[in-house]
């Protein structure tokens, strides 16, 4: 089979073993790889209403055909899980160069079962699994746990690793990959949590099978005709990485202040990609065979602490500073290292400690519920506090730890309509009141608060106008099936959008036809997409997701945003629930969200359809 090796390794943590499965061109042809793998494997084996914490859970990581290709940025690694903060299918991706250590195993999909009886990590090669005691490890930092098993396993071994955020259950918690001195995060969905939960510390990988391609000189072809798109559309990125964006959302109007109680503010140049670079720049970084080199390394001066890290993302940025009201450009590379060695999602961790500083602004919370703290916006200090108490789940961190929706539960009163949650997972930066698009895309999202199944990247180029109601419903669908595919190829989301289009189109095609010999033509790739985001749906459904879930918080559908080149923008109730029927009839979705037996049926979904019908 040309583009795969063909196998799936099964780990089962409890017995210690391991079993090797062969997959035929029929799984491939229908789910691709990486994503629609993932959800195929999660959808059969696991039980409805399972405890995401306990060992019946799967984690799995899985590559596609384009990984370790010729095609640029095909190194981004793929996990999903049912997530600890959701409930839910949820999938995350990172950078670096696991993936492409991944597929030269010759395993297009580890799923990893069950619990060990002390910690762990997994080292596997071409051969199979070997456990290995992390009891020395269990309890440190994220670099630290990495140089220990990079040390004694050696290059080319990758690492990916838990945090102890991740072996406290923090619900957020990450997973962390370092390569030649670059992070790569898996941040959202709380994947580290779950394999914290299993005693798993890190997992390692080593392989050198070389996949076949179909047609290399296709390949050097298409990767020619994209090379000035790709280098003219990743130019800021390459330039200033994704800090580039805080001055270019917040002259829109879309950037979250306070908590989104504001959506812009004149100090955010202050933490922007241009005052970064200037202040702190040391180098470019770049994953493993990728043009873009979007991260970046940064250095503090000494009379700031000398530290030595990786560039905050523009989403860290958001939650950590603007949203905490929090300016101070130096701490937030502070908070982005501390967040990274304890493995937590800067995104949630942030949107969650923005939560409750305005829940303690309004009286909701008091000193006497945070351990006696005075939670005030713009203070890098108590935001440092915070997330170190977070990562060890001591104070009031143990609290913050469970996620914003949770503490919204604990709190009662009226502090709900503070939230920034979808399907209880925290909003990423792109706002749901100055991006229609996003406001419907968020509330449909398999994944809720993620900014990866609907994409923003159109909105701001006005490829769909994001003032229009009437766009939102079309945009989410073409959205949300190109990233289905993407996360399946697996190609790098900057350098697919920016290089080969936003929305599924002849380009995907040629890429896959290229790598893998098959005649796919455009309807039937566009069907790859919609069959893997509609299994997606239903594995949520059969948890008890409906309509009544694929709703807007309460600031988004109810209070306009106040002011700047935004004012105005929200979502009432009756234009919502307008562009939610609209989208519910193109998916194919009955009126409560469910999709209907004869579009699974269509899309060869047969036993989603039993369920569900």
């Amino acid at each position: 089979m040309i583009g795969y090796a063909g196998r799936i390794l099964n780990i089962d943590l409890t017995r210690q073993e391991y079993e090797i499965e062969n997959f035929d061109e029929s799984l491939a042809r229908k789910f691709l790889g990486g994503n629609g793998f993932a959800v195929k494997i999660m959808y059969d084996r696991l039980k409805k209403g399972i405890d995401p914490f306990s060992p019946e859970n799967l984690v799995v990581f899985a590559v596609g055909p384009v990984t370790d290709s010729p095609f640029p940025s095909t190194s981004r690694a793929y996990t999903a899980t049912k997530s600890p903060l959701s409930g839910l299918f949820f999938d995350s991706t990172f950078g670096g160069r696991f993936a492409i250590t991944q597929k030269r195993t010759g395993f297009e999909a580890i799923v990893i079962s069950g619990k060990a009886a002390s910690p762990i990590y997994l080292v596997i090669d071409e051969a199979g699994v070997q456990f290995k005691s992390a009891s020395s490890l269990w309890g440190k930092l994220t670099k630290e746990t990495f140089d220990a098993i990079q040390a004694a396993e050696g290059e080319p071994a990758d690492v990916v690793a838990v945090g102890p955020a991740g072996e406290r259950r923090v619900r957020f918690a990450c997973l962390v990959h370092y390569w030649r001195g670059h992070e790569g995060v898996s941040g959202r969905g709380g994947v580290g949590a779950v394999l914290g939960c299993k005693n798993v510390k890190a997992v390692v990988v080593k392989g050198s099978i070389k996949t076949q391609v179909a047609d290399p000189q296709a390949i050097q072809d298409l990767i020619a005709s994209r090379k000035e798109a790709l280098e003219k559309g990743t130019a800021g990125l390459k330039n200033l990485g994704t800090p580039v964006l805080v001055n270019l959302i917040n002259t829109v109007g879309g950037l979250g202040v306070r908590n989104l109680q504001e959506e812009q503010s004149s100090r955010a140049p202050e933490i922007g990609g241009e005052r970064i670079k200037e202040l702190f720049f040391e180098r470019n970084d770049t994953c493993f065979g990728c043009p873009i080199a979007c991260g970046k390394t940064l250095r503090l001066p000494a009379e700031k602490g000398g530290l030595r890290w990786k560039m905050p993302e523009y989403e860290t940025l958001f939650s950590l500073g603007s949203m905490a009201d929090n300016w101070d450009a130096a701490s937030l590379l502070k908070l982005n290292s501390l967040c990274d060695q304890y493995g937590l999602d800067t995104i949630s961790m942030g949107v969650t400690i923005s939560f409750a500083l305005e829940c303690f602004e309004k009286g909701y919370l008091t000193a006497r519920d945070t351990g006696g703290k005075n939670l005030r916006w713009g203070d890098p200090a108590l935001l440092m506090e915070l997330v170190e108490e977070t990562g060890q789940r001591k104070g009031f961190g143990d609290l913050l730890a469970e996620g914003s929706y949770r503490l919204a539960e604990w709190l009662g009163k009226d502090s709900a309509d503070l939230l920034h949650c979808f399907k209880k997972v925290e909003v990423a930066g792109h706002s749901a009141r100055a991006l229609k698009g996003m406001s419907l895309g968020y509330a449909t999202a398999t994944r809720g608060g993620s900014h990866h199944d609907a994409r923003p990247t159109l909105q701001y180029a006005g490829e769909f106008d994001r003032t229009k109601a009437q766009i939102a419903p079309a945009f989410a669908f073409r959205t949300q099936n190109f990233t289905a595919l993407n996360d399946s190829l697996t190609q790098c989301r900057f350098a697919s959008e920016r290089g080969f289009g936003g929305v599924i189109n002849d380009h995907y095609v040629k890429m896959i036809n290229s790598v893998t010999g098959w005649n796919l033509t455009l309807e039937k790739v566009e069907r790859i997409g919609e069959r893997i985001y509609n299994l997606e749906r239903a594995f949520n459904c059969r948890e008890g997701i409906s309509r009544k879930d694929d709703a807007l918080p309460h600031r988004p559908s109810h209070q306009p945003i106040p002011d700047g080149p935004s004012k105005g923008m929200y979502s009432p109730p009756e234009e919502f629930n307008a562009m939610l029927e609209e989208y519910y009839r193109i998916r194919g979705w009955d009126a409560n969200g469910i999709p209907t037996r004869e579009k699974l049926t269509a899309l060869g979904l047969d036993e989603a359809a039993g369920d569900l019908g």
